[in-house]
């Protein structure tokens, strides 16, 4: 369904830090660096048929998270879930909601955490059983 997914961040290599350890416990690689005719610099890191982006916005102001927004990363077991959040916490992020672990509800039983990344942008990590 989705090409890519693009959030913005006001300082591009604490940025770039924090995702190449938190995407790194996925098997994600190192991003593709991309400066556009504007100035600004992205960051593609490409993974298992995706694309996540990170870009300092295009029209000059401020990046932040959107409010009542969050990117949901696949991961391949419980134990995945709980490194993500960990590696995330240790470079810069902040952990939010519940503890790291197995949430049972309307959609089954799923493991999940939940972080915030140095610019205020909601990530969750999932793993189905």
């Amino acid at each position: 369904m989705f090409s890519h997914i693009m959030i913005g961040a006001n300082d591009i290599e604490r940025s770039k830090r924090f995702y190449d350890a938190a995407l790194a416990v996925l098997g994600v690689g190192e991003p593709v660096r991309n400066v556009a005719k504007t100035g600004h610099t992205r960051l593609f890191y490409r993974h298992d048929g995706g694309t996540f982006c990170i870009s300092e916005p295009i029209n000059g102001e401020s990046a932040c998270g959107a409010n009542g927004g969050t990117v949901g990363f696949k991961c391949t077991s419980p134990e995945q879930v709980a490194q993500f959040h960990d590696v995330a916490v240790a470079h810069g992020g902040t952990s939010i909601e519940e503890a790291p672990g197995l949430r049972e509800g309307s959609m089954g039983a799923l493991y999940l955490s939940y972080v915030r990344d140095p610019d205020g942008n909601k990530l969750c990590a999932l793993f189905r059983p």
